[in-house]
């Protein structure tokens, strides 16, 4: 990589973006001078990952800010976006739960959510399980009977007039029946997402009163009812944990780490009570001290969300000002990051490392061994079909067909030895006729690699999915697939590693060998194709079920008379396949088509003679 000089790069605040060859993103940074932070990328006595994203990456580029604060925005914008593979970054890839209670519904609905956020929802957590929160929540639906249940379940209940079994049980008040009236609900619903924020004692005064004047007026069944719910609502109450006399709200962070690994653990506390509780691995693929670790940890995890007004921390981060600053324009007030000295936040702060070690310690065990094998799997690949690099970014295609009829071609990717299912793709074949798995392998690697050559010269910003090449191709299948894959890279110029997997999993089919490469048994390299291969069939087999399913339902709902496109959606929607609509009710049908198009659907379903034609009994009603 050519070095700039320092005379070209601005002495002003912003952000920077180390790019590879093919344009992709490696490392994205922040500086409040980027001439002495990029220039000191190229001196001597990098450490061992620094320089290794230097040698993999061929420009940089930088953009220039007003200040430090908006140099950090836009640092969090680009990580965001393009995900470097050189950043530090939460290594594990699930989101974790929130009880949700989505808000802008008729009649709000209490959930377990996780991903990305909707806007009209209310969110209570994260918590470190969902099992955990699926127990409070059965403990508080007998106070506060707030419908669970999905969308067109309700529909369909409120539509026949007949509730579920969690009305009968009183663990919901029943609304699409009209048994409580909106201003109940919204009472109902309120007193839930004020228990979740920790407002615990004003519903057991509540509860408690109500409890006595029913057993004065002799009420006795009802006060049972009421200290049945006051019983639930304590021992959800226990689950929360109390950690402060008084009702705080503040998070604590705490780190436990080493050279190349660490374990974050996150601690919501509102009104003096543990809310919420996370822990995450961070794979820290640059050398950074445990202040910088905590500005990164604090900046992925308030980029989305707003921050509390209080942020309780092991050490205070680096450029703790700035970082200051823009949280408070997260949140559009006042943020304090604080390092708790003594007392009862001192004490927590000492747990939240004990859990942290704890997983930490966990996830040693579980990912050292992992860890070597996907580094030694990607050296004994390269060595063992004499590639010029390990092949970091592996892409693997399958065809899958039956009787030449819905023949599709899957693309899967493994980046760094591991499954990559964002990057995943599904190819329908259309321009072959019959079962030529050759021709039809032909066709999704010309599609794949003419898309990749139309975005090749485009600017970055405005690169789609097939932006980037592989440093490995692989079919499945023998010569026959190899040399169409060969004559497609050819043909487009392209120099791309590309190898075809046999039937026998030890043997490699490669171009230009007339014997195919026996990969020893016990080798990594062999434990890695074999699991490239399995994704990449199990991905084709899975769209190929689920286009023969949809082509089944299709086949027969057209024969079906009154089953328009629009019916035919409506009913797809509904029962999601096949089965599930072949094992409904004419009743159950009925309440997405008319009833005589109902018996028509079931008719056709189960194969009874008259497929569509209307019963006689009800021609005549209206």
């Amino acid at each position: 990589m050519q070095r700039p000089l320092p005379s070209e790069i601005p002495d002003l605040p912003g952000a920077y973006l180390f790019r590879n060859r093919h344009g992709e993103v490696m490392y994205a940074g922040k500086a409040k001078s980027l001439r002495k932070r990029v220039s000191s990328y190229f001196t001597k006595g990098l450490a061992a990952r620094t320089a290794a994203m230097i040698d993999a990456s061929e420009t940089v580029e930088w953009i220039v800010t007003e200040n430090e604060v908006e140099a950090l925005m836009l640092e969090y914008s680009l990580i965001q976006k393009h995900k470097p593979r050189f950043n530090i970054r939460l290594r594990d890839d699930k989101s974790y739960p929130f009880l949700a209670i989505t808000r802008s519904d008729e009649w709000p609905r209490a959930m377990v959510m996780r991903g990305k956020r909707k806007r009209g929802t209310q969110y209570f957590g994260p918590y470190g399980h969902a099992y955990a929160i699926r127990q409070t929540l059965d403990l508080l639906l007998r106070t506060f009977p707030v419908r669970t249940c999905t969308d067109s379940k309700f529909r369909r209940h409120e539509a026949s007039g007949r509730p579920c079994l969690l009305f009968h049980i009183e663990r919901c008040s029943g609304p699409c029946v009209d048994e409580v009236t909106p201003e109940q609900y919204t009472e109902y619903v309120d007193g839930l997402a004020n228990f979740l924020a920790g407002d615990h004692d004003v519903v057991v005064d509540r509860l408690t009163t109500e409890m006595m004047e029913a057993s004065e007026r002799q009420e006795y069944e009802l006060a049972a009812r009421l200290r049945d719910q006051l019983a639930a609502i304590q021992k959800a109450s226990a689950r929360q944990e109390m950690v402060t006399r008084r009702p705080e709200n503040f998070d604590l962070l705490a780190v436990t780490e080493d050279e190349l690994e660490a374990a974050l653990a996150v601690l919501t506390v509102r009104r003096g009570r543990v809310v919420g509780r996370v822990s995450a691995i961070i794979d820290k693929v640059e050398e950074v001290t445990t202040a910088e670790l905590l500005a990164t940890m604090i900046e992925q995890l308030y980029g989305s969300d707003p921050p509390p007004g209080l942020i309780l921390v092991p050490e205070m981060p680096d450029e703790a000002d700035v970082l200051g600053e823009w949280l408070e324009m997260r949140r559009g007030g006042k943020v304090e990051l604080r390092v708790p000295e003594r007392g009862a936040k001192r004490r927590l702060l000492e747990t939240a490392r004990a859990n942290s070690a704890e997983e930490f310690a966990r996830h040693r065990l579980r990912r050292n061994a992992d860890h070597n094998a996907r580094a030694k799997a990607l050296r004994s690949l390269q060595a063992e079909l004499d590639l010029p690099e390990p092949p970091l970014r592996i892409e693997c295609y399958d065809i899958s067909t039956v009787q030449g009829t819905n023949t599709v071609g899957s693309m899967v990717v493994m980046e760094d030895g591991l499954p990559k299912p964002s990057d995943y793709r599904h190819f329908r074949v259309k321009g072959v006729t019959g079962q030529d798995d050759f021709a039809s392998m032909e066709e999704v690697l010309r599609r794949r690699f003419t898309a990749y050559l139309a975005e090749r010269d485009l600017p970055p910003d405005q690169r789609g999915r097939f932006a980037y090449p592989p440093s490995l191709l692989l079919v499945d299948g023998g010569a026959g697939q190899l040399s169409r894959a060969v004559q497609v890279l050819d043909e487009l110029d392209l120099d791309i590693p590309v190898a075809g997997l046999a039937k026998r999993m030890e043997e490699v089919y490669l171009p230009g060998r007339a014997e195919t490469v026996r990969i020893p048994r016990g080798e990594e390299a062999l434990y890695l194709l074999q699991r490239v291969r399995d994704e990449a069939h199990r991905f084709a087999v899975s769209y190929h079920r689920k286009l023969r399913g949809k082509r089944m339902v299709d086949s027969i709902l057209d024969e079906v008379e009154g089953v328009g496109p629009a019916r035919k959606k409506a009913l797809l929607r509904t029962f999601g396949s096949l089965k599930r609509l072949r094992e409904a009710t004419i009743e159950q049908i009925e309440e997405v088509v008319p009833r005589n198009v109902a018996e028509g659907v079931y008719q056709a379903l189960h194969g009874l003679a008259g497929v569509g034609a209307t019963p006689r009994r009800y021609r005549d009603e209206p």
